[in-house]
């Protein structure tokens, strides 16, 4: 087993485009480090999927990136995160970070009236995964969970502003606007991409776990002593399952930047080579 260092790159999975949100949020903090980002662009999205149908996928694209030597797994995916946390961190010997604990932390934190609502995938919501966690910090929280399972489709397919988007979130959040509550977390690393449509939906104060994971994963590198050094030759390569078309143009939108170093893989098949 190869010995985890500082020299290593970042790994990042996520079931599509909208892991590069956190993606984005890392390399804003920590602008040296190496990183390379699997989206599972072939079974997206993941929120429709049965917990154990994630936890394989997941499991595979941990694999994955574990086979081109990773020194820290982040699963850019609440419904990955909701239910194969605990898997991957049992199976890894690199530190794994998910999106729901640094959410939760900063909900807690922001809440003023105690009362918070998650947005997420349906998977992600019936997994009660933020409420257990927010309530682990302070159970007097009330905390409400509202499926939005058209968001998701709606992103990929570049639906990101106009009527069509404005609709479906007035439909879905009308509820949180009116129950009282001060605080909105965006529990799917997709919904940054219409973060202004949400905002304007809900008018309360929103908590991006993506912005929130950056700063766990710069936490826990520095803790191990793992952060890079300053440099001037970062890479960034980025893989996914289906063809790369759509995910570039996407991406590039949203990074501000050419996506350049990109493959087609088959995660499935890294569950053959790599012994963990």
């Amino acid at each position: 087993m190869q010995r985890v260092s500082a020299e290593m790159p970042i790994g990042i999975f996520d079931s599509g485009i909208g892991g590069l949100t956190v993606m984005k949020e890392i390399t804003r903090l920590l602008p040296e480090e190496d990183i390379i980002y699997l989206g599972d662009t072939a079974r997206v999205p993941y929120g429709i999927r049965s917990p154990e149908t994630v936890r394989k996928y997941s499991l595979e694209n941990a694999y994955f990136l574990m086979s081109r030597g990773i020194k820290i797994l982040v699963i850019a995916c609440n419904t990955s995160s909701s239910v194969s946390l605990d898997l991957l961190s049992e199976k890894l010997p690199v530190p794994v970070t998910g999106v729901v604990g640094p959410g939760a932390r900063a909900a807690a934190s922001a809440t003023k009236l105690k009362r918070v609502a998650v947005i997420g995938t349906e998977t992600t919501i019936n997994s009660r995964a933020y409420e257990r966690a927010i309530k682990e910090i302070d159970d007097s929280i009330s905390v409400t969970g509202v499926a939005c399972p058209l968001f998701v489709p709606l992103i990929e397919e570049g639906w990101t502003e106009g009527e069509v988007v404005r609709l479906t979130a007035e439909k879905y959040l009308s509820p949180v606007r009116y129950n009282g509550v001060d605080c909105l977390v965006l529990g799917c690393t997709h919904y940054p991409i219409i973060k202004d449509v949400i905002e304007d939906a809900v008018k309360i104060r929103l908590i991006d776990s993506a912005a929130e994971t950056a700063k766990e994963v710069r936490r826990v590198l520095k803790d191990a002593g793992m952060l890079r050094r300053s440099r001037a030759d970062v890479s960034r390569e980025f893989f996914v399952t289906d063809s790369p078309g759509k995910f570039v143009s996407a991406g590039e939108r949203f990074l501000g930047r050419k996506i350049l170093n990109i493959s087609r893989i088959n995660p499935e098949k890294t569950l053959q080579v790599y012994s963990g």
